[in-house]
């Protein structure tokens, strides 16, 4: 055994850290947290000032008795853990366990996993810093009492689901893309008509050369474009003026936790969590610093770095040093923007990380590039028979600096587009008009939230911190409060008008395919009753302020300026008595929207529903069972209407026979299926049930059976045993259970008997297979 004890959080860092440290040292791994409040009573004494009870969960027992087994045997134990508040934690919590005097026990930190880094930190080791670990404690203390208290106050008074659960952070999220929404769907777009005139200029060689020029802002209607082109006829257009001005562009700064996470999805369609797994893989193996700050800074060792890198790759005049300096003024911790951790490695090989890194890469290099150089140029115009002027704008990029290595992603995706280069035009130079376009515009309601745009909105409002944006996203998604999805456009049509060169108007009507959106955060029904519910008796968990206030009081516990436990007190006791209020006195939530009267009478309401949001004719009143169909998943309780409600009602459709039996389209739990001779078949995404007609779903019943065929092995009708082909080799399924067959029993698949079969099945109910702990901390939210 060596005589040093290191324990870091993850055994891939502890691999490396290993390397790095040599026989001196022992490197073992925690996996995460060790301890966690316990899940009986709160696991917090509000009576006693607020002390945690903490336990040792049943799949960390085994790695704690290691540990503690190695610790007896080492000299000296050195806690690593990552250098945040989570961090300072889990140092904390393993000296507890382990027996360790939190006020002698070395600590070390680092920001990134190389030899100078480490061997720094081995040579600086400090104690446990308390004031972090009671910020982190405050935090996970306060997370526990809301969610404790509010999630009963939820069952008893919505109810839809027991699962049903709030959190402080995660609700006003919620509430964040439910104002979204509700923004949206209230939207009336207006219509206006923008004027492009298409110009042709000569150059200096006689050439003829095409460019744009805009009219007028906004002409409000289209008979006032058509006015306004009918004035254009037999005009004549003159240059009346030139301005030349020069223009810059700088880098941004390099990435925190949150532009990452948000220049990722941007710019590799990666979700917020797959950025963080990714990014936590690349500190792991000592490829980029820590990947949790809020910090823009670099070191002046990796400044020299940068420059060295950007002098002989681009040469001099491409650097320019910059030190940034963070808006928030509530950045934790001394921490460095995240960067590759040696700067001379351009990329990496592997595949599933390389694109992240290559991201990290170039914005690094960039922070530290010269700003890019443009000249812009805006000409007037005159119209000969008319007062107002077009005008035309162009840019030319004159030093390209850092744009020769990054360009920054936008989230507007209805931008428009950068303006052209423009031909050489001089005060009084006569162009000829090609064509002049009236074209119909409709105004455009806030877009939805993408993951990325989020928490960009998040961190604008001070809500979260750098640990808590992927976990706070993920919660609310699992939970059934928001989905993650496509919307589908809707038809519209829009008007052009065209003025030609020999001056006629031409008039056309065009459909134009608007609100089509991509991976985009929708609130589910159950989310904005949620939302509604807690907005209206739980004012102070739901306001913004009050949460990023919240954080900031953490971050007072973490610089020593405010003790935990008062900061827990002032927001339990008010809070508490509002639970009770509320469970006492609030009406339970109906989560429900009448839309009409069917044809024989009975109402029909729009409703939740134990399997989701659906519609009810009738009621359990009525001498007939009410009937109910579910709604579609584009579609809302909020929004639906009447008719569409009606339309629900087709289902389930006999659309004909098909080889002598019936064919049925429905809608179940699982999407849209078709019924046929006892079997069921999924509907493909572009078949919508309400139309769908069988020379559509006959040749998909012949496919999907076909495919069924050559995966089946053999069954046994009897016992409904099915022996089928899978991507890892045959297998047993039994309804929606699935068996594993071990190689062996693979290799005999064929000539397998059902009394193998039940006896495998048998055996695996007896002895189902361990989850596996998980090798990574999850980060309270």
């Amino acid at each position: 055994m060596a005589k040093n004890l290191l324990i870091v959080e993850s055994p891939a860092k502890a691999k490396t850290i290993e390397k790095i440290l040599g026989e001196d040292f022992e490197v073992r791994s925690s996996y995460g947290h060790v301890r966690d409040l316990d899940k009986d009573n709160m696991g917090v004494d509000v009576s006693h000032n607020y002390t945690p009870k903490y336990i040792i969960p049943d799949d960390k027992k085994k790695v704690v008795s290691e540990l503690k087994s190695q610790a007896k045997k080492a000299d000296e134990v050195w806690l690593a853990s990552d250098e945040d508040r989570e961090g300072e934690a889990i140092s904390w919590h393993l000296a507890e366990v382990l027996g360790l005097d939190p006020k002698t026990t070395k600590r070390i930190v680092f920001h990134e996993i190389t030899k100078p880094a480490i061997q720094k930190a081995v040579q600086n080791p400090r104690t446990i810093d308390m004031n972090l670990v009671d910020a982190q404690q405050a935090r996970r203390i306060l997370d526990r009492l809301v969610g404790f208290e509010l999630s009963p106050v939820l069952w008893r008074k919505v109810g839809m689901q027991r699962s049903l659960s709030a959190g402080r952070v995660q609700s006003v999220a919620v509430r964040l893309i439910a104002e979204r929404e509700r923004e949206i769907n209230a939207f009336n777009a207006v219509s206006t008509f923008k004027i492009e005139a298409n110009l042709v200029a000569k150059d200096i060689n006689n050439k003829a050369v095409n460019f744009k020029a805009d009219g007028p802002a906004k002409i409000e209607n289209q008979e006032d474009a058509t006015k306004f082109l009918e004035s254009c006829k037999n005009a004549n257009y003159k240059v009346t003026d030139v301005q030349v001005k020069p223009a810059k562009r700088t880098p941004a700064p390099p990435f925190t936790t949150s532009t990452l996470q948000q220049e990722a999805s941007r710019k590799l369609g990666y979700s917020v969590s797959r950025t963080m797994r990714l990014a936590q893989e690349l500190y792991e193996n000592g490829l980029i610093t820590y990947m949790r700050t809020d910090a823009v800074n670099l070191s002046e060792l990796a400044m020299a770095e940068i420059e060295k890198e950007i002098n002989t790759a681009y040469g001099q005049k491409y650097h320019k040093p910059r030190h940034y300096k963070n808006k928030n003024q509530s950045a934790q911790e001394a921490h460095e923007a995240i960067r590759p951790t040696y700067i001379s490695n351009h990329t990496i090989s592997d595949g599933d990380t390389r694109s992240l890194y290559n991201l990290i890469w170039k914005r690094t290099i960039a922070s530290q590039m010269s700003d890019a150089e443009f000249e812009r140029t805006n000409a007037k115009i005159e119209i000969s028979t008319n007062k107002e002027l077009l005008s035309a704008n162009g840019e030319v990029l004159k030093f390209d600096g850092f744009l020769k290595v990054y360009m920054e992603g936008r989230d507007d995706e209805d931008e428009e587009e950068k303006e052209g280069i423009l031909p050489n035009l001089t005060v009084g130079q006569m162009v000829d008009l090609k064509e002049m376009l009236a074209l119909e515009k409709y105004s455009r309601p806030s877009a939805r939230y993408t993951e990325a745009s989020l928490v960009k909105k998040l961190e604008e409002l001070g809500i979260g911190r750098p640990s808590t944006y992927a976990p706070t996203i993920s919660t609310v998604m699992k939970r059934n409060y928001v989905e993650k999805r496509d919307k589908d456009g809707t038809p519209r049509e829009v008007r052009q008008l065209k003025l030609t060169a020999d001056n006629k108007i031409e008039k056309k009507t065009v459909s134009e395919n608007f609100g089509a959106e991509k991976n985009k955060l929708f609130p589910t029904d159950l989310g904005l009753v949620v939302t509604d519910f807690l907005s209206d008796h739980f004012k102070t968990v739901m306001d913004y302020n009050f949460t990023a206030n919240v954080e900031n009081e953490f971050d007072d516990i973490a610089g020593g300026k405010l003790k935990w436990n008062s900061m827990i007190d002032g927001f339990y006791q008010p809070f508490h008595n509002n639970v009770e209020s509320t469970m006492e006195n609030a009406d339970r939530v109906k989560g429900e929207r009448e839309l009409g009267v069917a044809e024989d009478g009975k109402k029909i309401i729009a409703r939740m529903g134990r399997f989701g949001p659906m519609v009810q004719i009738g009621s359990v009143d009525d001498e007939e069972k009410p009937r109910f169909a579910a709604l579609r998943k584009d579609q809302s309780i909020e929004t639906i209407t009447l008719e569409e409600a009606l339309e629900l009602f087709k289902l389930p459709r006999n659309i004909g026979k098909f080889e002598g039996e019936d064919v049925v389209i429905n809608v179940g739990r699982f999407g849209p299926y078709a019924q046929h001779d006892k079997k069921f078949y999924s509907l493909t995404k572009e078949m919508d049930p309400y139309s769908v007609e069988l020379e559509e779903v006959g040749p998909l019943i012949v496919e999907k059976r076909k495919a069924k065929d050559e995966r089946t092995i053999k069954v046994f009708e009897k016992e409904k045993i099915q022996v089928l082909r899978g991507p890892y080799g045959p297998y047993l399924k039994v309804g929606l259970r699935n068996y594993k067959l071990n190689k062996e029993q693979q290799e005999k698949a064929e000539t397998i008997s059902v009394d193998e079969a039940k006896a495998i099945i048998e055996e695996q109910k007896a002895n189902p297979p361990k989850k596996k702990a998980p090798a990574k901390r999850k980060k309270t939210s």
